[in-house]
C-alpha cells in the first residue's frame, strides 16, 4: 500500500510559526514520525510540501499507483475549489488533517472545501493529527 502525504502552504514553517497554535514540532519531525508509523503499518509513503496550489493539484492528478492521500491542505482547505476538483477527478481516497482545531478558530477556518469528499477529517491533536489520519486511512484502505 502506497500513500502520498501532501503538506500545504506555510507548513514548512511548523516549529517556528505561531508555536502557541501549532506547537514546536517541525515538518521534518512530523515526516519522520509518519515514516516510522508507516513501517509499523506496512505501507510506504512519499512526501511533498508546497506553498503553491497548482503544485498540489498536479501532485493529486499524478498519483500513479498511489492508494490514498493524507493531506494537510493548510489554508487551501478553506478556499481551494481547484484541490477539490482534483480529488473529484481522481477519486482517490484521502484523509484531511489539521494540526490546530480549525473549528475553534476564526469562522473562515471552520469550512472545508474538501471535508465532504474525504474519508475522514482529523483536527486539533497537534502533530498527532497526522498519525491519527494515517492510521485511519490505512484502516480504510485495508477494507477494500
Amino acid at each position: 500500500m502506497h500513500i502520498r502525504v501532501l503538506h500545504g502552504p506555510n507548513l514548512n514553517l511548523l516549529g517556528k510559526r505561531e508555536p502557541q497554535i501549532y506547537g514546536s514540532t517541525s515538518l521534518a519531525e512530523i515526516d519522520a514520525r509518519l515514516q516510522a508509523l508507516a513501517t509499523e503499518l506496512g505501507c510506504s509513503l512519499d512526501f511533498l510540501q508546497s506553498n503553491h496550489e497548482g503544485v498540489l493539484v498536479d501532485a493529486i492528478q499524478d498519483l500513479g499507483s498511489t492508494d490514498g492521500v493524507l493531506i494537510n491542505p493548510g489554508a487551501f482547505g478553506h478556499t481551494s475549489i481547484a484541490l477539490r476538483d482534483a480529488f473529484l477527478g481522481t477519486g482517490v481516497p484521502f484523509v484531511e488533517v489539521h494540526v490546530s482545531n480549525v473549528h475553534a478558530r476564526e469562522s473562515f477556518r471552520r469550512r472545508s472545501r474538501l471535508a465532504d469528499l474525504a474519508v475522514g477529517c482529523i483536527a486539533g491533536f497537534g502533530p498527532a493529527s497526522y498519525e491519527l489520519g494515517l492510521r485511519g486511512l490505512v484502516s480504510h484502505l485495508g477494507k477494500g
